[in-house]
């Protein structure tokens, strides 16, 4: 099933707060490529209404992110780039890296 080694997509979504809980989140993990077909802006709406990215990296990360990656981070969100995939999580979801090491 692909480059998912190591991903485990349900602790993501297990860590995402219900919408009923007055979260205001979407509650959902969005799969997508980040190749640059995809405008900034979309990204930038979803990781803020609440939506956790899963993003397959075709190109230069640096590049490719350069255009949503500051305004997710100042929002309080995180970015995290894990075999071949970047990692997108809005503020109040933590990206837990001590399985890791």
């Amino acid at each position: 099933m692909g480059n998912f080694d190591g991903l485990d997509l349900q602790s993501v979504e297990d860590q995402l707060s219900d919408p009923g809980e007055g979260s205001g989140g979407s509650n959902e993990v969005v799969l997508g490529v980040l190749d640059g077909t995809t405008p900034p802006e979309e990204w930038v709406d979803l990781v803020d209404s609440g939506a956790v990215l899963v993003l397959n990296v075709e190109g230069d990360l640096n590049e490719l992110g350069s255009g949503f990656a500051r305004d997710v981070s100042q929002a309080g969100g995180n970015l995290m780039h894990f075999r071949g995939f970047l990692i997108v999580t809005p503020p109040g979801v933590r990206i837990d890296t001590d399985r890791l090491e």
